[in-house]
Order: C-alpha cells, then sequence, then structure tokens
C-alpha cells in the first residue's frame, strides 16, 4: 500500500464570504416592545440589529448560498473540492446531515456546466458542539488538507439563533452562514499547529428533545376545548396495528419534541465559557512553550473571539489578563497603579464557590481601569463590529469576529502581514480551543472584496410586528421576492417523504 508524506506547507484560510439575510430588526424596536432602555441593549452590549431569516431560509439555504459566493469568486471547480464539513447547532434532521442538502443545491446548479455527479466524490458532513463547531470543522479540515497534497475543502458554519420571545436571550438573535476555502499556502491566514483544548460536560445551554405523554399532550389540547373529555378515552380511539395515521399514532408511549429555542442560564454559561477558555488558554501555552514574558495573549497582534453578542469579548478577556500578568509577576504593580487590592487567592477561601463570587466582584473591578480597558481596545479592535449588526450567528460568531478585524484593519490601514492572531473558541456544553493564525501577505486583497459592511448597509429593516410573525412562524409569503438564492421550496407530506426538505435555486 503506497503511503504518503504529510508535507509542511503552510495550510489555512484562502478567503471567506459572508451570507448574511436581507432583513433585520433594529434593537432599539424590540428595547421599546420589551420595555428595556436602548442604551442597555446597544451601549451596554453592543447590539444594533438582529439580522432575520426570509420565511423560505434556513440553515441549509444560508449554507449553500455562502459556498456559491465563496465558490465563484474564487473560481473553483466543484470536481476538485474533497469535502463540505458544516459546523452548526440548527441542523434540521437527526440522521441526515444539514450539509447533504446544502451539497445538493450545489450540485443543481453546477450540474449544467460541471456534469451531475460534479460533487459524488466531495465529503461532507456536520459537526455539532453548539458555538464551537465551526471551529471544529475547520481545525479538522486544516488537518485534512495538511495530511495530503492539493487538497481543497470548504468549511461552513451556519446557523439561526433563535430565542423564545421575551426571554434574556432574545436580544442576541441572528442568522447567517460564514463559508471558508481551506487549502495549502493560503492567501489569508495559515493556521498553525498547536490547538489548545479544554472540555467538560456541563448544561449551560442546550436543546433537549423533550419527551412529552401522549395522555398529557390530550389533556393540553381538551383543555383548551369546551366540551368536557377524558384524555385517556380519546387514546382508546387511536387504530390498533402499527400503522401510523397521524402523530398521536406513534408505536411510543411518549413523543419526542425537538425545538429551536434553547434552555439556557447565562450567567452560567458566563462562568463556563470564562472557566474553559482559562483551561484552553493555559493548554495552548503549554505546546507554543514561549518565555513567560512573551505570552501569547501580549503577542497576538488581534484576539478573535466567539462573540454571543457584541460586548461580550471584553468581559471574557478579564481573567486571562490577570492571570497573564500574575504569571509574569507584573500584575501587583499594576493592580497598585490602578488602585485595586491584591488578586484573590483560593487559598484563602473555604470553598471554591466562595473564592469564585470573590474573583468575579474583583474581575469586575479589573474591567474598569484603564489598563484593561487599553488592552482589549487593541486586542479587540473592530472585532465586534460586524456582530452589533447581525446578532449572534452561533457557530459563525468566531468568523464574523475575524472578518470584522481584518475589515477594520485594512480600512486602518494596519500592517498586519506576517503577524500572528489568536483565535479563542467557546461552545456550550462545553468546550473552548485557543489557536493561532499567521496573517498572509497581501491579506488585504481578498479583505477589499468582501465589501462586508457595504452588505450591511444594503440589507432591509422590519417593524417589531413583522419580526414577531416571523418568529412564530405565522407568514407564509416571503418578506421579499427572493432573487439569486437558494430557497427552500416545500417539506414533503407524502408517505415515505414526510418531512423532506426540496430545495430550489431561484434566478
Amino acid at each position: 500500500m503506497r503511503t504518503k508524506t504529510v508535507h509542511s506547507s503552510p495550510v489555512g484560510i484562502e478567503d471567506i464570504a459572508a451570507y448574511i439575510p436581507n432583513h433585520f430588526l433594529p434593537i432599539e424596536s424590540l428595547a421599546v416592545q420589551r420595555g428595556i432602555e436602548p442604551d442597555k441593549l446597544t451601549k451596554g452590549l453592543g447590539l444594533k440589529a438582529m439580522a432575520l431569516p426570509d420565511v423560505y431560509e434556513d440553515t441549509a439555504t444560508m449554507a449553500a448560498n455562502a459556498a456559491r459566493m465563496l465558490i465563484e469568486r474564487n473560481n473553483l471547480k466543484p470536481q476538485d473540492i474533497g469535502r463540505l464539513y458544516l459546523g452548526t447547532e440548527s441542523a434540521l434532521d437527526g440522521a441526515k446531515p444539514t450539509a447533504t442538502y446544502a451539497l445538493e443545491m450545489l450540485r443543481r446548479y453546477y450540474r449544467e456546466d460541471h456534469g451531475v455527479d460534479c460533487f459524488t466524490r466531495c465529503d461532507v458532513i456536520d459537526m455539532t458542539f453548539a458555538c464551537i463547531g465551526g471551529v471544529d470543522a475547520l481545525l479538522n479540515t486544516v488537518d485534512w488538507v495538511r495530511a495530503g497534497k492539493d487538497r481543497i475543502g470548504i468549511v461552513i458554519a451556519s446557523d439561526f439563533a433563535k430565542y423564545e420571545l421575551g426571554s434574556t436571550g432574545e436580544y442576541t438573535q441572528g442568522a447567517g452562514a460564514i463559508a471558508m476555502l481551506v487549502k495549502e499556502k493560503p492567501s489569508l491566514i495559515s493556521i498553525l499547529p498547536e490547538v489548545g483544548v479544554a472540555t467538560r460536560g456541563v448544561h449551560d445551554f442546550f436543546k433537549p428533545i423533550r419527551q412529552v405523554a401522549k395522555e398529557d399532550l390530550v389533556k393540553e389540547v381538551l383543555s383548551l376545548l369546551p366540551a368536557e373529555a377524558e384524555a385517556s378515552e380519546v387514546l382508546t380511539n387511536l387504530p390498533d396495528g402499527f400503522d401510523q395515521a397521524g402523530v398521536l399514532d406513534s408505536n411510543d408511549e411518549e413523543l419526542g419534541i425537538h425545538v429551536m429555542t434553547p434552555t439556557f442560564d447565562g450567567p452560567y454559561s458566563n462562568w463556563t465559557y470564562q472557566r474553559r477558555v482559562r483551561e484552553a488558554y493555559d493548554h495552548f501555552v503549554e505546546q507554543v512553550d514561549q518565555p513567560v514574558d512573551e505570552q501569547p495573549i501580549f503577542t497576538w497582534a488581534r484576539a478573535v473571539m466567539h462573540l454571543p453578542y457584541a460586548a461580550h469579548g471584553r468581559r471574557m478577556l478579564m481573567d486571562t489578563f490577570v492571570r497573564e500578568l500574575d504569571r509574569q509577576g507584573l500584575w501587583a504593580d499594576v493592580a497598585s497603579s490602578s488602585r485595586l487590592d491584591p488578586a484573590p487567592r483560593l487559598v484563602d477561601f473555604k470553598t471554591e464557590q466562595a473564592f469564585d463570587a470573590a474573583w468575579d466582584t474583583y474581575l469586575r473591578a479589573v474591567s474598569k481601569t484603564q489598563a484593561y480597558k487599553s488592552f482589549v481596545s487593541e486586542q479587540l479592535k473592530g472585532s465586534a463590529d460586524a456582530s452589533s449588526l447581525t446578532g449572534n450567528l452561533y457557530a459563525g460568531s468566531i468568523f464574523m469576529a475575524l472578518m470584522s478585524t481584518l475589515v477594520r484593519a485594512e480600512e486602518s490601514g494596519d500592517q498586519l502581514a506576517g503577524k500572528t492572531l489568536g483565535f479563542i473558541g467557546y461552545g456550550s456544553g462545553s468546550k473552548s480551543k485557543v489557536f493561532a493564525g499567521a496573517v498572509r501577505s497581501p491579506w488585504e486583497k481578498k479583505v477589499k472584496s468582501w465589501k462586508l459592511f457595504e452588505t450591511f448597509a444594503a440589507r432591509t429593516p422590519v417593524d417589531y410586528v413583522t419580526y414577531e410573525k416571523l418568529h412564530r412562524g405565522q407568514l407564509t409569503a416571503p418578506l421579499a421576492a427572493p432573487k439569486n438564492t437558494f430557497v427552500l421550496d416545500r417539506i414533503g407530506k407524502e408517505e415515505n417523504k414526510i418531512g423532506a426538505r426540496y430545495y430550489k435555486w431561484i434566478k
């Protein structure tokens, strides 16, 4: 059997394409309806608008649209694309990967010019781990390219961040897809091999399959009706046998219900985010083995983070900022000059919970110091600007932060070529990955072609009433006639095709 030698050429991101829905809700509109002071959302959380998918859009259409943009811009041949990996937590099926829907849309789109089998040899898969699924897909694909020769892969992060109406997560909603071209000798970012990882099985944010007894479901229906009846009596009317005539005629005693909106604990999720990042960063530092006075967080040209909302990054770097300065023996002087007490030490507390509470209080004080404000102003420069206009993209959030960082750097004339960007990913459940990438030259040419903020400016706002109808699924007609886009055409209702999704291209 012939073996291949892993090559040493740089591997990473050649180009990035973003697909963001054409409609958005101004965040002030939601603030007024919810009785929230607008400044708490716009200034406190950095939110300006949330992207809203139209009625014909879903995770698959957004993914296919982003991939098509990438393919067209880079003049790719479908036959040359060896894999299409999708990071998402908005999957459309419990067994069939959402990536297969995206691939089929692309196959149909390109079959006239490239043949009906143009994507047959393209490997596809969904990777799900909350908001870090896109990072997993990227790093996995980078390793795959490194292990071969002349391999080309497309990585997509596509999600619809949807929360219950009136919940504390509602104002962070967003939607969109980011597609990245991964290859040897990239023009944009080469991904360095060291990856710090930290994983712990927790319940900070999740989307469970909720089991509901049939009888309880019937009771709920009966409670809405004027006539009196017993739920158990209703169920006796179901036909015998294994054939299924409807939802309640399932052969199981309980029904599994999956909803798009999550179960979550915001403060706990912030704590797990901070803790996993601490652990992953420490793991990363062990691998890069740099001198103590040249720790990564202070040598990166920029830090690119997962942003559940625009201002979240500056709240999550405080822990690493203090700990790294302390590791270098510098924190005592910084704290003194900032008129802060020495940092709390675990050994001085009876329980870890008591220490955590004191540490959180201390970090809030750190966040107000000029030393920290200057640090995050430089490290996160420009990264949140796009997020403030889209809302949370879940798996795509960190890559939208990357695009935003590079666009703003190009506009400012910042010289990033040859410099290192640090990536800090997080996914609830929970896992963090910390890695780095070197900016290639000439990166500016790629970035200019994105026209990221021009795309945002061309979108159409909707009013609150329209937003709520979209959220509830009460609209059937599109907000605007689709043009030059993939759309959900219909969902199957016939036998053996119930729930199958069918898509088409609209010129």
